[in-house]
């Protein structure tokens, strides 16, 4: 079996790169982290995935004069690691036209609502203020359009009395660490 080489792109902790870091370690997983990429040096992530043996690197988008300029050398990171698919995993930047359509069809994200509900950021808190009753997470291929790609799985919670943003953050936590290595399973034993 040939496993597809991923990148994942951090702004911090990286709990769901860990997840994505775990569950490649196992024999049969069609896939293997071979990079991670922060636009923080700080992201905390980095350290866990150096402590792994994994190839990291950061750059500041605020060192570049344009984001063409950031997303060009991130591209750069990304082919001299060889990855073929790239995965976001808390990852704190809406990303330009040119780089998602490079990578169209092989770059997910995971995102804490049951899209199309609660695209963007604030997503507990708004579900919340709405009096919904269940609410979730969503991995997705990454478009040019915020939180718009085609979903590939969907995980639901329900919404308990007296919840807060956090106590349903951390429930939706724990399905997003399941479902994000399932989504990467699928996408990379799909790709040729």
């Amino acid at each position: 079996m040939s496993r597809k080489k991923v990148g994942i792109l951090i702004s911090g902790r990286g709990s769901n790169m860990s997840a994505l870091i775990a569950a490649a370690k196992e024999p049969d997983y069609p896939a293997e982290i071979i990079g991670v990429l922060s636009n923080k040096a700080a992201a905390q992530g980095l350290i866990t995935a150096a402590t792994e043996g994994i190839a990291t690197a950061s750059l500041a988008q605020s060192k570049f004069p344009s984001r063409d300029m950031f997303e060009d050398t991130m591209t750069q990171v990304l082919e001299s690691w060889e990855v073929d698919i790239v995965c976001l995993a808390g990852f704190m930047r809406i990303l330009g036209d040119d780089f998602v359509n490079r990578w169209a069809g092989r770059m997910i994200n995971i995102h804490p609502s049951l899209l199309p509900a609660y695209k963007g950021l604030d997503t507990h808190a708004r579900a919340l203020a709405d009096g919904v009753t269940e609410h979730g997470c969503t991995v997705h291929y990454v478009t040019p359009g915020l939180d718009e790609g085609e979903p590939i799985l969907q995980a639901k919670v329900p919404v308990l009395p007296g919840d807060t943003p956090e106590t349903l953050a951390a429930r939706v936590l724990v399905e997003e660490h399941h479902i994000y290595p399932e989504a990467l399973r699928i996408l990379a034993a799909a790709l040729p």
